[in-house]
């Protein structure tokens, strides 16, 4: 099979929703909207993330939304939430101004590490999926709650790479490997943390079904390249998973094995 047919059946599903990008992209902190405009280009991405309390749902002034590709699915968050309460409350205000059940669910519990509330998360998504939301909960790299997060009905978990913004990859891989092993049909989306491509890509080999980032774009000095640099990463990561890397040896072992050779 071509690598392009392979790209082309290899799909991300997400709830009743089928992507071929495996890239999931931000809207904020980019310098002017021509900027990110370009960015979304470069990514490939055919979903973008907003932050409801961050942006005027009514229209009433320019933002970001006015200069969005209208081919892109929007994924809105409840980021700037601190308990269960407050994120049902964005959720809702989310579905009724963009007309969309899909929601990032995020409830922060620390507003130096930015690290989620696992409870009040947890506490959250059994609300919104009971109203019928398709919730995509950000969490700590934790099996458990990802397994009562899945239970409670969420299609996909969004677990963090490193603290939100700091670019610093990711930090516990040995984490991410036994939610993949130990959770094999769930989608598991690395959410936070990403810097550079080789983050995205080594989220990818891991066994991630998907990437969500944006400071990591928005902050490059050019974010229209390093947006190019995580889609090809991407689809690097997860070529490199299907094939199954070869496995880690203490010694050397020849290229040219000696058995057979003419003496």
């Amino acid at each position: 099979m071509s690598t392009a047919l392979a790209a082309e059946t290899d799909l991300l599903k997400i709830g009743n929703r089928v992507f071929q990008s495996r890239l999931i992209i931000g809207t904020g902190k980019y310098r002017t909207f021509a900027e990110m405009k370009a960015a979304h280009l470069a990514s490939g991405a055919e979903m973008v993330t907003v932050a409801v309390r961050r942006v005027p749902l009514d229209r009433s002034t320019e933002s970001f939304l006015d200069h969005l590709d209208p081919t892109l699915a929007i994924l809105p968050n409840t980021a700037g939430c601190y308990t269960a309460e407050d994120a049902i409350r964005t959720a809702r205000l989310a579905r009724e101004a963009l007309d969309t059940d899909i929601i990032k669910l995020e409830v922060i519990g620390d507003q130096t590490t930015l690290f989620p509330d696992n409870e009040q998360t947890l506490e959250a998504a059994r609300v919104l999926v009971k109203e019928g939301f398709t919730v995509l909960p950000y969490f700590t790299d934790d099996l458990i709650m990802a397994k009562k997060l899945l239970d409670a009905g969420c299609p996909a978990v969004m677990p963090l790479a490193a603290p939100i913004g700091s670019g610093l990859g990711i930090q516990n891989p040995a984490n991410l490997a036994i939610m993949r092993e130990q959770l094999p049909g769930a989608t598991i989306i690395v959410d936070a943390g990403v810097g550079t491509a080789s983050d995205a890509a080594i989220a990818m080999e891991l066994g991630a079904d998907a990437v969500l980032m944006n400071t990591a774009i928005a902050e490059a000095k050019d974010s229209a390249k390093m947006a190019l640099a995580m889609k090809l990463a991407i689809e690097a990561g997860r070529l490199a998973y299907l094939a199954g890397r070869m496995p880690k040896r203490l010694y050397a072992s020849a290229s040219s094995p000696v058995v057979g050779v003419v003496r």
